[in-house]
């Protein structure tokens, strides 16, 4: 799906508190496409699991990843923002397009996601935890607040 084309999709708005795991949290209004509907149109084979996007971002000289599983994928609120607080999103806040997966904390909310894929596993997603931060510093894969 290109960029135009998720631009053009039905979106929603939601206000929500991002939690990030050191502690701070701040209140934003986010708008974009539900994921669980590009998910539907996308016809994602029964076997998937887990949602794994990768981003442009890198680190250590690998592009950031980070996976959620389906219950979260087609939950309402999650979405692929691609606005904030009625603006086009800013580079510092993951333009142009960003995961919002609002039952978790911050560091599930992948930032300039660059492409999504449905897997059967994680064991081939970096060391196999399903995450960059998972694999890195032993974060916890899911992140519930």
């Amino acid at each position: 799906i290109s960029h135009q084309q998720l631009l053009a999709m039905p979106a929603r708005t939601q206000i929500t508190r991002h939690d990030c795991v050191e502690g701070w949290s701040a209140i934003g209004k986010w708008h974009g496409p539900m994921l669980g509907t590009i998910l539907k149109a996308a016809d994602v084979r029964n076997t998937a699991r887990y949602i794994v996007f990768t981003c442009a971002d890198l680190y250590s000289g690998h592009n950031y990843y980070e996976s959620i599983d389906l219950v979260d994928a087609f939950h309402p609120q999650t979405i692929l923002a691609w606005a904030m607080n009625d603006a086009m999103l800013s580079v510092g806040h993951g333009a142009p397009i960003r995961l919002r997966v609002e039952r978790q904390l911050g560091y599930k909310n992948a930032k300039y996601v660059m492409q999504i894929d449905a897997v059967a596993s994680l064991a081939g997603i970096g060391k196999g935890k399903g995450g960059y931060w998972e694999d890195a510093i032993d974060y916890d894969w899911y992140a519930g607040i």
